[in-house]
């Protein structure tokens, strides 16, 4: 057995290294679940004018029977789900990289919107939701009296 002086600096990893290393292993997608890896993360576009706010989300692949949004108050809720294809006899994936399963993005706008009169267009992997502001939400112009 070999005697060997023991050096504190040995082991240590630089402060750059350690900072990577941390983001690496803690790094969560806007909209995932933490420890959900089957949820996927759903990006958003979101314009506010005063009338409305128009939400449009990137949906490649998915049919628009396979997307549920609910409108509940001021919280809006988008989930749906694609299906893997399934690997047929003979065929062996060489590169995998589309993803499946379930997605959903819950977010709240600054104000109530009317659900009533909202609605929803699918077109080309897009979809674009038309959230009218419910009327008590909307900005008004008071005239003043002298």
């Amino acid at each position: 057995m070999t005697l060997e002086r023991w050096d504190p600096f040995r082991e240590a990893i630089s402060l750059s290294d350690a900072f990577s290393n941390l983001l690496r292993e803690s790094f969560v997608r806007p909209g995932a679940v933490a420890g959900q890896p089957s949820v996927l993360a759903l990006p958003l576009d979101v314009v506010e004018n005063d009338e409305a706010f128009v939400v449009k989300a990137s949906l490649p692949g998915v049919k628009p029977e396979d997307v549920q949004i609910t409108v509940h108050g001021d919280t809006l809720t988008i989930r749906g789900s694609t299906q893997s294809e399934e690997e047929k006899k003979g065929e062996h994936w060489h590169l995998r990289e589309r993803r499946t399963g379930s997605f959903q993005r819950t977010i709240s706008m600054a104000t109530p919107i009317d659900s009533d009169k909202a609605h929803a267009h699918f077109e080309n992997g897009v979809l674009t939701l038309t959230l009218p502001k419910a009327e008590q939400a909307r900005p008004r112009q008071i005239k003043v009296n002298s």
